[in-house]
């Protein structure tokens, strides 16, 4: 129950954002409620922050983590393994190398050319290539950095996956990647699962679904990173490995595809479902975008921001690269 007046307050604004983006000029310009909930959450969070109660915090944090959660698990009602499959090796391959050359590109500049603590690349580098902030979470309970290289990490995945979700929607319309091959590049190179969401479903619903296929494959792959990671640090420090934290929420939307894949409920009530997840990650992204402080970003320093920068645009530039002639 403590956390019920912030979910409300997420909720009111979530729906203000739902209905809105039902008018024919929001359509129009294909804005969609995932888009409009975050614009107006950071409005909110850093122009008026003042006024939000403190009893609403808690319930603004968990709207953003486990509101968000829930919502991609029932976002497997949307896919069918018949289309996983139809994404094929592709994804995963798109997904491999983006994982993996990010991380060794951000890695090798943030230790050898700026210079910064091993800890903070690591996690800079992890947050972008593979899930965001969950994977800079995953890594630091094995690493046990001190928070605020923790917080440095996140703000960044925070900062350019937001440009992200307004970025690529824009690249879509210049023809560079092909539509066919869109969902690829944007769940093979943006970094949190709700960010994809957002950019995939402001270009086509198609491209939407594809794209959450592709990121949540990326997502599973922080399991191998985390035991890989486990074994170096048990090697390094002689003691008994950590134990790796498991990303449910992506195996229970695997589970979930699975079971959307034997087409057992009837249409209305899946129908149904999807709005309602439609609400849940526009209440998600709200409660984001009340968390996301411009104050914080500013005093991030210079080299982790360029750092995560180089990272973007090999993202953006590669990542485009890959899904339009390698994939």
């Amino acid at each position: 129950m403590k956390n019920i007046k912030g979910i409300i307050f997420c909720s009111i604004f979530a729906l203000a954002a739902y209905f809105t983006c039902k008018c024919g000029f929001c359509q129009s310009i294909n804005l969609n409620s995932l888009t409009l909930a975050i614009i107006a959450g950071m409005i909110i969070g850093n122009v008026f922050n003042k006024f939000i109660p403190a009893e609403f915090r808690e319930g603004i944090t968990f709207s953003a983590k486990r509101l968000l959660r829930l919502a991609i698990i029932l976002y497997g009602f949307r896919i069918t393994f018949q289309q996983i499959f139809a994404v094929g090796l592709q994804g995963f391959w798109a997904d491999v190398i983006m994982l993996a050359t990010t991380y060794l590109l951000g890695y090798y500049l943030g230790t050898r050319v700026f210079k910064l603590d091993k800890d903070l690349c690591m996690l800079t580098a992890i947050g972008s290539s593979v899930c965001g902030a969950a994977a800079v979470l995953g890594t630091d309970s094995m690493l046990k950095a001190d928070s605020h290289k923790v917080s440095l990490a996140v703000s960044t995945v925070v900062l350019f996956g937001t440009i992200s979700m307004f970025l690529y929607p824009f690249l879509a319309s210049l023809g560079i990647v092909p539509e066919s091959s869109f969902g690829i590049y944007i769940g093979s190179t943006i970094h949190e699962v709700a960010q994809v969401v957002a950019a995939g479903s402001a270009v086509s619903p198609q491209v939407c679904d594809t794209s959450v296929i592709v990121k949540l494959t990326r997502v599973m792959m922080l399991v191998p990173y985390l035991f890989l990671l486990g074994l170096y640090l048990s090697k390094k420090s002689h003691t008994k490995r950590t134990k790796v934290p498991m990303p449910w929420f992506a195996i229970l939307f695997v589970v979930m595809c699975g079971f959307n894949s034997l087409n057992l409920l009837p249409a209305a009530v899946k129908s149904g479902i999807i709005e309602f997840d439609v609400f849940l990650l526009t209440v998600a992204m709200f409660a984001l975008g009340v968390e996301t402080n411009f104050e914080k970003i500013k005093g991030l320093g210079l080299k982790p921001i360029l750092l995560a920068g180089i990272m973007f645009i090999w993202l953006v530039v590669f990542g485009a690269c890959t899904a339009r002639f390698i994939v």
